[in-house]
Order: C-alpha cells, then structure tokens, then sequence
C-alpha cells in the first residue's frame, strides 16, 4: 500500500516522535510510505526513517486555507471560526497543498495526527475529491485541552471535532481513556473509536539508553536520581514534581533531573529556589536521548495533570527504570495496569507522590518485569494494527 502520515512539522516532543515511529514501522513491512508535513523543519528531522520518503507543503501561513473556502465551500464554514479567533493555527494553512498531494499521489490511506491536523487533512481530501481513506488520530485528552489553553481557538475544538470527523473513515485513540473523553466530548458514538496505543518501544531503544550521558551526576556515585522528561509546560505538571522532591529531599539524599525545554523554565526555577533545594536539581533542557537518562536513573516520574497516552512511561520502563506517575487522564492506568507496573497516585498531591518516590526508592524493582511490559507497546505491534486498521 501506498500510506501518507500527516503533521505539523519535526518540532516537538512525544507526538511527532509516535508519527516517526509509526512511519518506520509501515515502511519496514515493504510498504510506500510518505511524511507529509505543514513544514519540513524541526530537529527531529534526522530521525526520519531513510525508508520514508518527506513531502514539505512549505505552508507559511493560514491565511492560504481561505481560497478553498470559496472555491469549493460545501461544509465549510465551521472553519472559519478560528480565524476569528485571530489565531488560527498555521496547518489550516496546509489545505490546498495537501489536496493537490493527494490529487497527484493517491495514497490509499492518510493517517493524520492531532486535532487540528485532522480537520485539515479531512478539509484537504473533500477538496481534492479522491478515493484514499482519512485515518484521525486523537492523541491527547479533548476536554482538557480544549478548556486549558489560553487560545480561543481552543474552546471551538470540540464543536469542531463533533462537526468534521464523522467524514472520517477512521477514528483512532491513543488509549481507551482519550477515546471515552473523545466520545464525551464530541458527542461521537464511542463504537465508531478504535484504540491503538502509541508505539514506543523500537529494536535499537537498548543501544540508545546504553549511551553516554553527559551530566555529571550519573555515574559519579553520588545520592540516588529521580528523573522527569517532557515539556516545561503546564501539562507536564513539574511544579508538583519539584514540591514533592523536595518533601522527599528533607528526609534523605536524592537529586531531581528535568530533561526538557519550555515556557515554565524560569517560575521552575524560582520554585527550586524558594524550596531550597537548587543544588540538588538540575533542568539541562532538551536532549534527543532521553533514553541514556532513563537507563541510568533511579527513579522516573511523571507528574503530568493529563495526557493522551503517555508515552515516556513505557519509555522508561522499557530501559528497566522504575516509575512512579499521577492517575491523570489518561494512558497512565492502562499503562501500569491500575498500579501493578508502578504506583498510581492523585493529580497534583504532592504529599502523596513524595510518599510514592520515597517509598520506590527503597523498594526492590524486577526490572526484567518492567522492561517486559514495556516491550507491549512496540513499533511492530502498533504499525500492525494500523495496517489492519487501514486494508480492512
């Protein structure tokens, strides 16, 4: 089969890395496989599998979404209502390029990622009036981002939704929870959502976490390391992280590690400061290997208030690191199977995650159990179900 997978660009985080993994996993089952993105730009780009072949629609603004609007205007009218807004987001801005991709290409199937991204690739298809099946995949928590980010546009996003991805040929989840908000919130039949979960685990993972790292706290001897990797972003919950280490630190030696970049890095690092606690936290900021940390460290947490799936959980247990993670909505509990891979606790209690780290710490972890459970969630098995998803 000939299969498109569309995004926004290379920038990010755990989205784009389940796009590239997903792509690879098609590719390598000898199928044709393209990535088509808004923009070819990011610095994941080097991760793009060589079997997968970049299509750049070097989109470079929304604005280019509104001649299809009158050229071909049936149903579309409810998109004009981010533009509205004033801040419509820049892949709207991908419609016309796309459709004339698919026009010229013929994939026999797009599996587009993230919301606003399925509404352009449904957009894209109605326009270029062709026969390839539109797979959308919801991969985060819809009532909550839709009611937590600032942006207007955001609050239209389940108006929307309900609107638009009924055209769909396919509904995808990234975990049974975000399907049930998804079906709440859109108001969609729950029957018409498949779930899949992300593909995390790849064969060469255990080279990657087998790495150097270059911080000197791993492997000079020192206290035990608790670990969080992701966003400095509110989602990411790490102020709750760094309240709770801190309860922990004043009762025994350990550090904090933070591997991302974001907007909250400065209010972080005030709160690091305010506690006390800054020589034993340290935010390096992104790394494209968070891997060789995870491998090394004593501890890993994720402190999130939601998610779609969760990916850096099956991440770290996949290179053997205990784990510790909020009950957020959602993935974590299907991850961990209700607490059996690791304790679940309250979103943003942070005298119940102190308890939970102190108490991994100084428990006995099988990590050939961890790592066995990680592996469910691999490249193959997810690009699998896609294919069945897609020929059937």
């Amino acid at each position: 089969m000939h299969v498109a997978l569309f995004m926004k660009s290379l920038v990010g985080g755990g989205l784009q890395r389940s796009v590239l993994t997903l792509a690879r996993g098609i590719a390598e089952r000898d199928h044709r496989v393209d990535l088509v993105l808004t923009r070819a730009e990011g610095p994941l780009r080097a991760e793009v599998s060589d079997a997968v072949r970049i299509v750049d629609l070097a989109t470079r603004s929304p604005l280019q979404l509104l001649p299809s609007l009158v050229t071909k205007p049936g149903g579309a009218a409810g998109l004009l209502g981010p533009f509205a807004s004033l801040d419509p987001p820049l892949v709207f801005g991908s419609v016309p390029a796309l459709a004339r991709y698919l026009v010229r290409e013929r994939p026999d199937a797009l599996i587009s990622a993230s919301s606003w991204a399925n509404l352009a690739a449904l957009r894209a298809r109605r326009c270029a009036d062709v026969p390839t099946s539109v797979v959308v995949t919801e991969r985060n928590t819809l009532s909550l981002r839709s009611s937590s980010q600032p942006k207007r546009r955001y609050r239209q996003l389940p108006r929307l939704v309900r609107r638009y991805y009924p055209e769909a040929d396919r509904i995808v989840a990234v975990s049974h929870g975000v399907a049930d908000d998804l079906a709440s919130t859109a108001e969609l039949p729950r029957e018409r959502i498949e779930t899949i979960y992300n593909p995390v685990v790849t064969p060469e993972l255990r080279d990657r976490a087998a790495e150097p790292v270059a911080h000197p706290w791993f492997g000079d001897g020192g206290p035990p390391i608790v670990l969080g990797v992701g966003r400095l972003h509110p989602q990411k919950d790490f102020d709750t992280l760094i309240r709770a280490f801190a309860r922990v630190r004043e009762k025994r030696p350990c550090r904090l590690v933070i591997v991302g970049e974001g907007a909250l890095r400065g209010s972080l690092m005030d709160r690091v400061e305010s506690l006390g606690v800054a020589a034993d936290v340290s935010l390096p900021g992104f790394d494209p290997n968070p891997f060789a940390f995870m491998a090394r460290a004593d501890l890993f947490v994720l402190s999130s208030a939601w998610e779609g799936f969760g990916r850096v959980l099956p991440e770290a247990m996949a290179c053997g690191c205990p784990v510790v993670s909020t009950d957020c909505p959602s993935g974590p509990t299907e991850i961990l199977e209700g607490g059996v891979y690791g304790p679940l606790v309250p979103v943003g209690d942070d005298v119940a995650l102190a308890a939970a780290i102190a108490a991994s710490l100084d428990g006995a972890v099988d990590r050939d159990r961890l790592r066995e459970r990680g592996a469910h969630f691999s490249m193959a098995r997810c690009a699998e179900r896609f294919l069945e998803l897609i020929g059937t």
